[in-house]
């Protein structure tokens, strides 16, 4: 997979700046369903190489390199292509893309633990195990997310358009991504996790206010306070996903969690676009905010349905298994008692052999 993937992303980057726009149009379509895994293979490899107790921490800081390449990309991009050419920057890009998947190919990083290898080989789980109610939640959750963030970019470019004031554009996403790394390593700090359906709610709530902001000043203190809370709500849904999913189907559910962060990037600035022409720059952040909203009660509310977790491939065992619940949210499982066994006492000379019991 790793090569096939590599092979097409080299070739539609190479052929971008020879390619009519019709073409090109239609060659994104499979280049964007065959991009380097990259993402798939890195969440698997945290989930594999670090303990239920350290998860919260490599999770963060995963989503902190993302809030990374999300502030440092393009302005890299935008530089080089104003210094050389818009084709040499894409013929970058392909270099790069091949770099990377280069790069995982040496390190070769472990996608399950030998204990998972074993499991999973022995029994790969059906999906009514482990896709119920609780990673359904996650999913929806993901989604959510990732269509409130593009839906607030969207919102900043035409709140700042309207006043007049586009070129601040960076700054204010400069010091939202800068929030967002602050956010993502102080919790990673913390002793446990916090409820997904709460860290999303509480980004939607923290975005709706940005819609009063006429300047890019108040865009940037609005920013910040929202920001605090991106990476953070990022990391807890990957956590989550890992710790639901069984081992021999991690790959299968990281798989889902990406394609739901994809599709809410997808959707988000045109539903929140749509939202801007109805009604005022401003109106965007409200639609962004109440997107997130719905999706953290949603998903809330699908993780109450959630059973408890029976003991699959991937969730610790033992007689007081420390779980983390499809909010985040730690709980512990303990093994039931056993049975209570039926004991013939002792004759008695009153009244003589007891009956069957």
């Amino acid at each position: 997979m790793l090569p096939a993937t590599a092979a097409v992303q080299v070739a539609f980057w190479l052929s971008v700046p020879i390619l009519p726009y019709g073409v090109l149009l239609g060659a994104a379509f499979p280049a964007g369903l065959l991009m380097v895994p990259v993402p798939l293979v890195t969440r698997q490899a945290i989930a594999a190489m670090t303990t239920a107790g350290q998860r919260q921490a490599a999770f963060a800081l995963e989503s902190v390199q993302g809030e990374l390449s999300y502030m440092l990309s393009p302005p890299i991009v935008i530089f080089c292509a104003a210094k050389t050419s818009p084709g040499a920057v894409a013929w970058g890009v392909g270099t790069a893309m091949l770099a990377g998947a280069v790069g995982i190919a040496l390190l070769d990083p472990p996608l399950r633990t030998e204990d998972e290898t074993a499991a999973a080989t022995a029994r790969r789980p059906p999906r009514r195990e482990w896709l119920g109610p609780g990673m359904i939640a996650m999913l929806v959750m993901a989604f959510g997310t990732t269509t409130l963030l593009s839906g607030t970019d969207l919102a900043i470019v035409a709140t700042l358009e309207d006043a007049g004031q586009v070129s601040r554009a960076a700054i204010v996403v400069a010091v939202y991504g800068v929030a967002s790394i602050v956010g993502g390593l102080v919790y990673g700090a913390l002793p446990r996790p916090m409820p997904t359906w709460l860290l999303l709610g509480l980004l939607g709530l923290a975005t709706v206010p940005a819609g009063l902001a006429h300047d890019w000043r108040w865009l940037c203190a609005a920013g910040a306070g929202a920001g605090l809370l991106a990476a953070p709500t990022l990391s807890t849904v990957a956590d989550a996903v890992s710790r639901l999913a069984p081992a021999g189907v991690r790959g299968e559910a990281t798989g889902l969690q990406s394609s739901a962060l994809s599709a809410g990037f997808a959707l988000g600035s045109p539903a929140v676009g749509t939202a801007i022409d109805a009604t005022a720059p401003g109106g965007g952040f409200a639609a962004a905010g109440l997107a997130g909203l719905a999706a953290a009660l949603a998903g809330g509310l699908l993780a109450r349905r959630s059973p408890a977790p029976r003991g699959p491939v991937g969730f610790p065992t033992g007689p007081a298994d420390a779980t983390i619940t499809a909010c985040g949210s730690s709980s512990t499982r303990r093994t039931p008692p056993p049975p209570l066994t039926r004991r013939r006492l002792p004759a008695s000379p009153q009244t003589g052999p007891p009956g069957p019991s």
